[in-house]
């Protein structure tokens, strides 16, 4: 269960995980690994035969399942597989060509390139190396207290009452250690001296351990990561317990775990992905403004957010005469009738013509999105339906499970059997009637509400299901959409390993507050380390209504996110703030509209090596610890760095900026790297840094093709990536003299030079070999090719 203080009343849900039992005082019950012998030496690996404590054998594997991946496994047997494998694969193991085996006295040596696995046979002791000899981590089975009892849990498992319950291995963890990752939690960044359980939570808020989307996947600065294969409620104790140690317990049939090398955290993200799937890249049109047109809990305290077809209509026209840029009208809860979530149909008191209204908004360049969640209301019709079909949840007796799914907000409902390829089919044959009568995609919300005690078709219990529901919804829901309109967005709220597949995430019900704000950027950093990039968070918060202050640097920090979304359960709407704050939010929307180009080449350069778009500052300083401590702020791609501000109550805020040298998008001032830097800037600026020389591809106004601005002296590239492939730019300038050379589909008509401190106004710029003629536009030297 999640930690909180003792005497405050506890938030329970109905899926809440099941704690592990406790022994009695005096009660054998570990299993710990002795000794091995070689059971079968193979090509990329061995297969072992382990003596434990307690007598009896297990079967352990050490093998190579890729470049710089090492895969353990210790199970009852070689045949064993974990909980959740019916019904979803989580990892898939590949292999490494340049695998090597080795035996020497008294143990075994693996070698997967840049990752070294070493084996002492008996006693059993296990190492990783790199491919230079250093020691990256260790089994660590003797870690004892002052009366030399075992603090730790070993590389084994453990009974309790005679049952086996759980599966565990310990590493050593160096003093200097720190570890990232592990799902989108908004705790420290830093998980040194955290314990997190690896379990989808309907979680509140976004202030707690609770969390919508876990993945048991953790980096180390040490060069190195583990992902552990697993859909139960895996447990991390991350120098917790003991100070010295990481330890993590499996309640599954075995424990199974991939060791990842990797020089810095990109390579191991990639490496992480060739195990769980490439990331799925969102159509441009994902990658601009979502507003939603309103969510009421309940339809007599909505603050004037009762939704109707007439309002979203409202909305979209005003939306477009105020010249706000947005791409997509999301449509919440309230298209359905208010008893009934979820039960996929319109309520015709409130939409009477949705076929009009979706026209309409067709015609005004609208994508549009409805909400929906995979429980149904036991007063919908289609609940008698679906009972009737036996498509829904069950409880042991077979009768149906109705949960209350909502913790008292809603009535009580049934949970859709996606196990069950009946429920599939009948599922997807209503989303499918939904996306032909013009719905371009859905929010697939909740999720994450499968109890312990629910049975699926399958024969699966909640508790092995609870985790991978989540991917097996939101899947269901991006096939269907593929299907119809050939693209997988969807809008999820929970997700768990591989769910970088679906590209479209946000952080759930976070507080309209500065603190809030701050720790769901925490959570969005550690969720790009457990290797998702298409992420984002509701733009002023979701519950409560926010300051205009609040408003505006929530938005800012939403326009500079890998995706944008303005929901919550009071207005979002940018003319409700006032027309400061309305002005401010117009301009960073249109900041991000005029970046379409760089986002969008960093969204494919995600879905090819894994670099999330939203980049915690240690993946461009691996080596600077100053850089592992840096968690309200990140580069958004490889060049701009973004620190919103997030509190109301100082003025100023400190930046780190990596090494290297740091213009001031705003004033053109340069900063030097590897170092803080205090930053105050008006309510209509975030504080925004641009890598000294770089080349940002940028849209501008009439334009048919990208501008490319360039931020001071020095030598720099970049890649633009769109519909017509890749094209290189590569600038050198010093002194006034600007050469560039492209390579690539897209032809450079224009480039812009932005004022940077210490650089003079280019007057000379040579493109391809083609002189170009230098203006001001807009009080910025211009570049353009000339006229013919």
């Amino acid at each position: 269960m999640p930690y909180q203080q003792p005497l405050v009343p506890p938030v329970i849900h109905v899926a809440d995980p099941v704690d592990l039992p406790l022994r009695a005082v005096g009660e054998n019950g570990l299993c710990q690994v002795i000794a091995a012998k070689v059971l079968r030496r193979r090509r990329d690996g061995f297969e072992l035969t382990v003596s434990a404590s307690t007598g009896g054998t297990l079967f352990a594997e050490v093998v190579a399942a890729g470049d710089g991946v090492i895969r353990v496994r210790l199970a009852p047997g070689q045949d064993t597989r974990g909980r959740s494998a019916p019904v979803a694969t989580l990892v898939r193991p590949g292999t490494c060509d340049e695998a090597l085996i080795e035996e020497f006295d008294g143990g075994l040596r693996l070698s997967a390139g840049e990752l070294v696995a070493e084996i002492v046979l008996d006693p059993w002791q296990l190492r990783f190396f790199d491919s230079t000899g250093r020691l990256l981590t260790e089994q660590n089975g003797v870690e004892t207290d002052i009366s030399e009892r075992l603090r730790i849990l070993p590389f084994g498992r453990s009974a309790v009452a005679g049952e086996i319950v759980a599966y565990h291995e310990t590493f050593s963890a160096q003093p200097d250690e720190h570890f990232f990752g592990l799902g989108e939690k908004f705790t420290e960044f830093d998980k040194r001296g955290q314990r997190i359980i690896s379990w989808n939570y309907d979680a509140f808020s976004a202030e707690s351990e609770r969390a919508y989307k876990n993945v048991p996947f953790y980096l180390s600065t040490r060069g190195y990561g583990v992902l552990v294969d697993s859909g139960m409620a895996t447990e991390f104790d991350l120098c917790h317990s003991t100070h010295s140690c990481v330890q993590i317990t499996v309640p599954d049939d075995q424990l199974d775990y991939y060791l990842i090398a990797g020089e810095d955290p990109g390579r191991i993200i990639d490496r992480y992905h060739a195990l769980t799937g490439r990331p799925e890249v969102p159509p441009k049109w994902a990658l601009g403004t979502w507003i939603s047109t309103g969510y009421a809990a309940k339809e007599t305290h909505s603050g004037g957010l009762v939704d109707s077809q007439e309002q979203v209509i409202q909305v979209a026209r005003r939306i477009r005469e105020r010249g706000i840029p947005c791409d997509v009208i999301h449509v919440d809860t309230q298209w359905q009738r208010y008893d009934h979530w979820s039960d996929f149909q319109w309520d015709t008191g409130r939409f009477p013509d949705p076929d009009a209204m979706l026209k309409e908004l067709a015609e005004l360049d609208f994508q549009v999105c409805l909400w929906i969640n995979p429980y149904i209301s036991h007063l919908s019709p289609v609940f008698r339906e679906a009972d009737a079909l036996g498509i829904l949840m069950r409880h042991e007796d077979g009768s149906t499970f109705v949960a209350d799914s909502w913790h008292g907000a809603q009535p009580a409902c049934g949970i859709i059997d996606l196990t069950n390829p009946a429920a599939v089919g009948w599922f997807q044959g209503i989303l499918r009637a939904l996306l032909r009568q013009g719905v371009s995609s859905f929010k697939t919300d909740f999720g994450e509400g499968v109890p312990v005690d629910a049975h699926a078709a399958n024969g699966m219990s909640g508790k092995e299901l609870h985790n991978v529901y989540s991917l097996i919804f939101n899947d269901v829901v991006a096939e269907v959409t593929q299907e119809v309109h050939g693209h997988r967005v969807v809008w999820a709220r929970s997700s768990f390993t591989g769910g970088q597949r679906h590209c479209g995430q946000w952080s759930g019900d976070t507080n309209a507050t500065f603190s809030s704000m701050a720790s769901t950027l925490r959570g969005g950093l550690s969720y790009a380390l457990s290797g998702v990039p298409f992420w984002t968070h509701d733009a002023g918060g979701f519950t409560g209504t926010p300051s205009a202050e609040l408003y505006v640097r929530s938005a800012q920090f939403a326009a500079l996110s890998p995706l944008t979304r303005f929901h919550g359960t009071s207005s979002r709407l940018p003319w409700d703030f006032g027309p400061v704050a309305e002005q401010a939010v117009k301009e960073a929307l249109e900041l991000r509209y005029r970046l379409m180009p760089y986002l969008y080449s960093a969204a494919v350069e995600a879905g090819r090596s894994g670099q999330p778009m939203m980049r915690p500052l240690l993946m461009a300083a691996f080596g600077e610890p100053a850089a592992w401590a840096a968690d309200l702020e990140y580069l958004l791609g490889p060049d701009l760095l973004v620190a919103p501000v997030v509190s109301a109550v100082d003025p100023a805020r400190h930046v780190y900026l990596p090494p290297g040298r740091w213009a001031d998008f705003w004033t053109g001032a340069v900063h030097d790297g590897g170092r803080h830097v205090e930053v105050a800037k008006p309510l209509a600026q975030i504080p925004l840094f641009v890598r000294l020389a770089s080349v940002i591809p940028m849209a501008e106004g009439g334009l048919t093709g990208p501008a490319f601005v360039q931020w001071g002296d020095g030598v720099a590239s970049t890649r633009l990536r769109d519909e017509h492939g890749e094209t290189t730019v590569e600038v050198q300038r010093r002194d006034g003299t600007v050469v560039v050379r492209s390579d690539g589909p897209v032809r450079v008509d224009r480039l812009a030079f932005p004022l940077v401190a210490g650089a003079a106004e280019p007057t000379d710029v040579v493109v391809d070999g083609e002189r170009f003629s230098v203006t001001a536009v807009a009080g910025t030297a211009t570049a353009v090719r000339e006229a013919r």
